[in-house]
C-alpha cells in the first residue's frame, strides 16, 4: 500500500533542483530547524558562564520553538512536498561524523571495558563503510521532505523538546546543589540537550534514508552521553546498556540500508520505498522495524529506557516524550503501509500488545514515581507500535493521535515529579501524599497530566479507544491485551492520584520556592494539555486524518456526537484540580473523621482500652502478582519467541515461500 501523492508544491529537475520561490524558503526552514540547534549546542559548550549561557540558551530555546510553529502556519494546508538538495557533499560530511562517533564509542567502550558496543559498532561500520565504498552512486532528487507526520513530529520536537530545554537551565541549577558529589559539566549537558533537537528535526524531514540513518545515530551517541552524564556507576553502566541495544537496533537499520540499496532496483528514497511491491521490501522493513523496537523501548529491550531514570529529570522527559524513543514509532508508523496485513506485522503488534500489557502491570508495583513513569511510557510505546503492525489506517490514525497526546501528557508529568522531587526531597508516591496542599500549583498540573494519560475524555483515552476499535475486526487477541492493560493502566494513575489529593496529616508547606524556569514551563505544558485535549477533533480533523487519507486513500473520524459528549466530559473533569485551589483558600480545613473517636492534626486516636493509635493510608502494590522480576522475565521470552517469529516469517516471504 503506497502514498496517494497530491501534486507537489516544489518542481525539481536533474539532481541540483530547480524550485519556485516558494520551494526555495520552505527548504531553507527545514534546513534551519535542522542546522541552527547544532549552531546553539556550540555556542553553550563554549560558554563558561552560566548566566550568559542561560540567556543564549533561552534566546535559542524560543528561536526553535519560533520557528517550528512558524512551519506549521506555512504548512498547515500543504499536502506532502518534497525538497531537492545536493547530496554529494552532505553524505561526505555524514560519513566523517559517522566515523567520528565510532571511533568515540569504540574508544569509550575500551576505556570502561564494555565489549558488546564494540563489536557492534565494529560490525556497524563495515557495513556501512563497504556499502559506501562498493555501491554505485544514486542521485536521489529529493533527499528532504514535509508531510503531515513529519510537521506534526517536528511540532513536538520544537515546542516540547524546547520548553524541557529552559525548563533544565533552572532544573540543572538546582541538581548541582543536591548532588554535590555530580561534577559540573552543564556545558556539556546543554550541548548534547540541544543537538538531540537538531538530530531529531533531521529525522523526521529525511526521505534519503541514508540521512535518516545518519540522524538515527546521532539521537544514539546523545543519549548515551545524557544517560551517563554523572559518571556514577550506575550512570555509566546504564548509558552502556542504552548504547548496546540501540546499536543492536542500528546494525539491523544498516543491513536494511545494504539489501535496499543492493537489490535489482535499488534506492534509498523513501517515497520510492513505500511505493514498491511488499514483497520485495518486506524483509528491510522488518530490519528497520527491529530498529524501531529497540529505539522505543519493546520487550525484551526496554531495559534501557528504565536505566535511563538515573540520568537528570529533563533528559528523562527528552528521551521519553518528545526524541528518542518517539523516533522509534515514527520509523515503524512510517512504515505502517508496508506491514499491513503480513505475518510479520502480526508478530510485531503482538509485541507491541504484550509489552502493553507487561509494562503496565510492572508500574502497579512501583512506588517510585519516575519508574511508574517509565513503565507507563514503554507501554503507550507498546500500544503505538501494536498499531504499527496492525497497519490499518484506522490503526494508523490512532497511533499518530497517540504520539501527539502522550509526548504533551507525559512531558508535564516527567518535569512535575521532577520539581517535586527537589522540594519534597523524595520521588516516591508514598511521599507524595497531600501533595495538592503542600505544593498546590505542581500537585493540580501532576493532577491534569495524569487525566491527560487516562481519563475520558482526554486525548490519551479517547486514541485508546480508537486503537482498541482498530485491532477488534484485525486481531481478537491483541484486542484482549489492550483492553487489560488498558484497565491496569487505570488502577496505577488513580492510586497516584488519590494520594496526591489526599488531605491526611499536616505535612506543612514543602521546602523552597519553585524555581522561575520551571514554573514557567510546567504552566505552558498544563495550558497546552488543556489546550490539545479541548482541541482534539481539531487535531483529528488537520493532521491526522489528512496523512492517513494520503496514505491510504481513506480516513477515520469522529462523529459529532461523539465531540459534543467529550467536550461536556472535559468541563467536568477539570472541575476537580481547579476546585481545589479555590477551595484550598476559601474553605476550612476540618478534623478527619475517625468513627466518632477525637483525633489529633497529625490523625493520633485514642483506639480500644485508650491504647493510642495513627492513621496510615499507603497503596496497594501488589508486588507478589505484578513485581518487576516476575512479569519482566514472562515478558522478555514471549517478546524474544515473537521477534524470532517476526524474523522467520519475513525470510520465508525473502525466500518466495510465502509468496
Amino acid at each position: 500500500m503506497g502514498y496517494i501523492f497530491a501534486k507537489p508544491n516544489i518542481i525539481c529537475e536533474g539532481h541540483e533542483g530547480v524550485y519556485n520561490d516558494s520551494g526555495v524558503s520552505k527548504v531553507n526552514e527545514l534546513i534551519f530547524l535542522i542546522l541552527f540547534p547544532f549552531l546553539a549546542a556550540l555556542l553553550l559548550l563554549i560558554i563558561p558562564r552560566d548566566k550568559i549561557r542561560r540567556a543564549v540558551g533561552y534566546i535559542a530555546a524560543l528561536i526553535i520553538l519560533g520557528a517550528s510553529v512558524y512551519l506549521l502556519y506555512g504548512n498547515f494546508s500543504s499536502t506532502v512536498q518534497y525538497f531537492g538538495l545536493s547530496s554529494d557533499l552532505v553524505n561526505r560530511a555524514m560519513l566523517i561524523t559517522e566515523g567520528l562517533i565510532a571511533i568515540y564509542i569504540a574508544y569509550m567502550s575500551l576505556k570502561f571495558r564494555k565489549y558488546y558496543p564494540l563489536v557492534l559498532i565494529v560490525l556497524q561500520s563495515t557495513v556501512l563503510v563497504y556499502f559506501e565504498f562498493s555501491r554505485p552512486t544514486e542521485a536521489i532528487l529529493n533527499n528532504l521532505f514535509l508531510d503531515k507526520l513529519s510537521l506534526v513530529m517536528a511540532l513536538i520536537i520544537g515546542v516540547i523538546g524546547s520548553l524541557i530545554c529552559i525548563y533544565s537551565f533552572g532544573y540543572m541549577k538546582d541538581f548541582h546543589v543536591h548532588h554535590k558529589d555530580a561534577k559540573d559539566r552543564r556545558g556539556v549537558f546543554f550541548f548534547v540537550m540541544y543537538a538531540f533537537l537538531g538530530a531529531m528535526f533531521g529525522l523526521v524531514f529525511s526521505n534519503n534514508v541514508l540521512w535518516l540513518y545518519f540522524f538515527w545515530e546521532l539521537t544514539t551517541i546523545c543519549s548515551f552521553i545524557l544517560i551517563g552524564y554523572t559518571k556514577t556507576d550506575e550512570a555509566v553502566n546504564n548509558a552502556f546498556r542504552a548504547l548496546t541495544l540501540n546499536l543492536l537496533g542500528s546494525l539491523a537499520f544498516i543491513l536494511a540500508i545494504f539489501y535496499l540499496g543492493t537489490m535489482g532496483s535499488p534506492t534509498l528514497a523513501l517515497d520510492k520505498i513505500l511505493l514498491m511491491d511488499k514483497a520485495i521490501v518486506l524483509l528491510p522493513v522488518v530490519l528497520i522495524a527491529f530498529a524501531g523496537m529497540t529505539k522505543s523501548a519493546q520487550l525484551p529491550f526496554s531495559s534501557w529506557l528504565v536505566g535511563a531514570m538515573v540520568a537528570p529529570t529533563p533528559v528523562s522527559a527528552l528521551l521519553h516524550s518528545s526524541t528518542m524513543v518517539k523516533a522509534g514509532v515514527y520509523i515503524m508508523v512510517r512504515f505502517a503501509p508496508l506491514l499491513y496485513g503480513s505475518l510479520p506485522g502480526l508478530m510485531l503488534s503482538l509485541v507491541g500488545g504484550f509489552t502493553f500489557l507487561i509494562a503496565s502491570g510492572i508500574a502497579i508495583s512501583q512506588s517510585n514515581a519516575k519508574k511508574v513513569l517509565a513503565y507507563s511510557t514503554i507501554a503507550t510505546l507498546g500500544l503505538i507500535v501494536a498499531c504499527a503492525g496492525v497497519g490499518t489506517y484506522e490503526a494508523v490514525w490512532a497511533a499518530m493521535l497517540l504520539i501527539i497526546f502522550h509526548a504533551l501528557a507525559k512531558c508535564l508529568m516527567f518535569l512535575s515529579v521532577g520539581t517535586a522531587e527537589h522540594k519534597i526531597g523524595s520521588r516516591d508516591i508514598e511521599d507524595m501524599e497531600g501533595l495538592a496542599t503542600r505544593m498546590p500549583g505542581v500537585g493540580v498540573m501532576m493532577l491534569i497530566g495524569m487525566a491527560g494519560m487516562f481519563l475520558a475524555p482526554f486525548g490519551m483515552l479517547i486514541s485508546k479507544w480508537a486503537a482498541i476499535r482498530a485491532f477488534i475486526d484485525v486481531n481478537p487477541v491483541l484486542f484482549g491485551l489492550v483492553a487489560f492493560g488498558s484497565a491496569m493502566t487505570i488502577f496505577f494513575w488513580a492510586k497516584w492520584m488519590g494520594k496526591i489529593i489526599a488531605v491526611t496529616r499536616a505535612n506543612g508547606i514543602a521546602n523552597g520556592r519553585m524555581n522561575r524556569d520551571e514554573l514557567a514551563v510546567l504552566v505552558v505544558l498544563t495550558i497546552l494539555t488543556i489546550g490539545a485535549c479541548l482541541s482534539f477533533p481539531l487535531i483529528s480533523h488537520y493532521f491526522a486524518e489528512p496523512f492517513v487519507l494520503e496514505v491510504y486513500g481513506m480516513a477515520a473520524q469522529l462523529g459529532q456526537d461523539n465531540i459534543t459528549i467529550m467536550l461536556l466530559m472535559f468541563a467536568a473533569v477539570l472541575l476537580l484540580p481547579f476546585s481545589m485551589l479555590y477551595f484550598r483558600k476559601k474553605g476550612k480545613q476540618l478534623p478527619a473523621y475517625m468513627g466518632a473517636r477525637p483525633s489529633t492534626p497529625d490523625l493520633h486516636f485514642s483506639g480500644t482500652a485508650g491504647v493510642e493509635k495513627e492513621l496510615s493510608l499507603n497503596n496497594y502494590y501488589l508486588e507478589n502478582m505484578f513485581g518487576e522480576t516476575r512479569l519482566m522475565k514472562t515478558g522478555v521470552m514471549i517478546s524474544v519467541v515473537l521477534v524470532v517469529m517476526m524474523f522467520l516469517f519475513a525470510w520465508l516471504n525473502y525466500a518466495g515461500v510465502l509468496a
